[in-house]
């Protein structure tokens, strides 16, 4: 485009100099004298790096370069012109010329610059409409980022400032059309749905003028936060997902596709257990995307519920039926809840699962992991669900702590249900999820944000690792693929090194702090396994999903079978903090 410039600025330049006569410019000259500004424009942007891309198109730092590199190349063409036998130009055709490419190639910058934040800016259809309260450096800050991402759901249609000299000047194109006293006002005009306050050091005065004038037109009010805020020295959980899954999991993420799922949930009543959880929110999230029947979220932690609804529907007033505060240790809520639903599928992915937690508090495990399972089996039988699909763990594939035997026999209780039911149930294994609450890169994110040091068990200890869209859709794929009385496991690739988890970490935040090893905890193993002795697993349908048989557990010998191991409620706790688990008291969960 620079060099077109050129190309139109010298026959333009040389027509004005002979006063619009054409017959007076010279071809042959004006091709020479294209060669020389094009080589000089080559060497320019060359040595000042014009057309690398180091400096973005159309900011200030680009536009003084490509001056530079101009007014250069201008200046060679007229160095020519000056010692050349003959001069082949009139002088002041390069001068004419020089400036005329300028104004051309800032103008074609502009006008990309323009085009693209014309792109960028979100849709005025679904977009939230906001005034901005401050038209100061901070406002002009949150305009611009409201502005420059399409997916931001914000659209600023104007600004207010008590500084009457800001009256009509734009930012960004937005305009400052008064002061706080004409808020309400604006609001019905604009048909702004938010206001957002962006003044630096805002009292609480303001606040709650603001807010009392939001409130009575029905308004939401948000709150900037400041710079130091935006740009202090932490890693936060939103950088994770900036991590590229393949630099932690030494492998390519498994797509397993959702085709197949699709026909599967299209137009089906859906319920999901443990919903506000990382994987129950996310899957709530993707099984919306399929247009079931309806949705119902059912979790314990009302707050988890209003922030999954929120993301799952974009409203979260919980007076809808979709919404379901429930504990799955209760069997009467949970029986009243699935007769209330009657869904076609659910997805039980309610559970403890810290493993020192559990070695601890075993008998929680054994209310939320064991009994909680049993009564969502329960329910789901009584109404005859076509698909029931478990979340379980590497750690259920021979088990060595509480966790894992407590997720091992609702493996076992899935597996049963089967047999008195016509509908499927499956379970599903999971590795570590990468970036899930309480997961190991969360901590690792928050150690190293504080400064360190990062704990890490054992340099030796390895895990496997799955992102959350990979455990998200072996979900969704057993439910379409799955058979009755199976687990599911995605082929994870070779196991990973904690450590080397950590160092990737601090490389991807560019921080570095010790790592302090800690040994195994109780319970814990060294290298975890997918396959417990006597599995194997078949691939019959898909290439990276192993299919392996359970063997079913009949609820009526659990307690006696716990009992008569020898490591008694090791499965479900026999010494921890709350003391032995008797008999009577096994029967009596029971």
């Amino acid at each position: 485009m620079d060099g077109a410039a050129w190309a139109v600025a010298l026959p333009t330049a040389s027509w004005v100099r002979f006063e619009l006569d054409l017959s007076h410019v010279d071809a042959t000259s004006l091709s020479v004298a294209l060669l020389v500004v094009l080589t000089g424009q080559w060497l320019g942007g060359w040595v000042g790096r014009l057309y690398s891309g180091r400096d973005a198109m159309g900011s200030l730092e680009e536009s003084v370069q490509l001056a530079a590199v101009v007014l250069g190349a201008g200046g060679l063409l007229l160095a020519a012109d000056l010692v050349a036998p003959a001069p082949f130009l009139p002088r002041s055709v390069p001068l004419i010329a020089t400036l005329l490419t300028l104004v051309l190639c800032w103008t074609v910058r502009m006008a990309r610059c323009r085009y693209r934040a014309r792109r960028c800016r979100p849709d005025k259809r679904t977009a939230r409409r906001v005034v901005v309260v401050g038209a100061g450096a901070r406002g002009e800050r949150i305009v611009r980022a409201m502005l420059g991402d399409p997916a931001s759901g914000y659209l600023p249609v104007a600004l207010v400032d008590d500084n009457p000299e800001k009256r009509g000047v734009r930012v960004c194109g937005v305009p400052v059309r008064g002061t706080r006293r004409e808020l309400g006002a604006l609001l019905s005009v604009t048909g702004a749905d938010t206001v957002m306050v962006a003044v630096q050091g805002a009292g609480a005065g303001l606040l709650r003028e603001v807010s009392c004038v939001a409130r009575e037109r029905g308004v939401a009010v948000t709150l900037t936060p400041p710079l130091c805020e935006v740009f202090r020295p932490r890693l936060g959980l939103d950088r994770v997902p900036a991590l590229d899954p393949a630099d932690l999991l030494g492998r390519r993420e498994v797509d397993t596709g959702t085709a197949v799922a699709g026909e599967v949930l299209a137009g089906r009543r859906v319920l999901v257990t443990g919903a506000g959880g990382s994987i129950g929110s996310e899957l709530c999230r993707q099984l919306d995307r399929f247009g079931p029947a309806e949705l119902f979220m059912l979790d314990h932690d009302e707050s988890a519920l209003h922030s999954v609804r929120l993301s799952v529907h974009g409203s979260a007033l919980l007076d809808s039926p979709d919404v379901i505060l429930a504990d799955i240790r209760d069997p009467d809520s949970v029986r009243r809840a699935m007769v209330a639903c009657r869904p076609d599928l659910v997805f039980h992915a309610a559970a403890l699962k810290h493993v020192p937690t559990l070695e601890r508090f075993p008998l929680e495990a054994w209310k939320t992991n064991v009994l909680g399972t049993l009564n969502v089996l329960d329910a789901a039988v009584a109404v005859d669900v076509a698909a029931f699909v478990n979340i379980s763990t590497d750690k259920a594939a021979n088990p060595t702590s509480v966790l894992g035997r407590s997720k091992r026999v609702g493996e076992r209780l899935v597996a049963h249900a089967g047999t008195r039911s016509d509908g499927r149930f499956i379970s599903v294994r999971f590795g570590n999820v990468l970036g899930s609450r309480g997961s190991m890169l969360v901590t690792f994110a928050e150690q190293l944000a504080r400064g360190g040091p990062i704990t890490v068990t054992d340099p030796d200890a390895t895990r496997y690792f799955m992102t959350i869209p990979e455990a998200v859709r072996l979900v969704l794929h057993a439910a379409a693929i799955g058979r009755s009385g199976e687990a599911l496991v995605l082929d994870m690739g070779a196991p990973v090194r904690i450590e080397d988890v950590a160092n990737q970490l601090m490389q991807l935040a560019g921080q570095s702090t010790p790592i302090v090893y800690t040994g195994l905890r109780p319970g814990e193993k060294l290298h975890e396994e997918l396959f417990g002795s006597g599995e194997w697993g078949d691939r019959p349908l898909h290439p990276a999903i192993s299919h392996i048989t359970v063997p079913p557990l009949d609820p009526a010998l659990l307690a006696e079978m716990a009992l008569r191991d020898g490591e008694t409620a090791a499965m479900c706790g026999a010494v921890g903090e709350q003391g032995p688990v008797s008999a009577p008291e096994l029967g009596k969960a029971l």
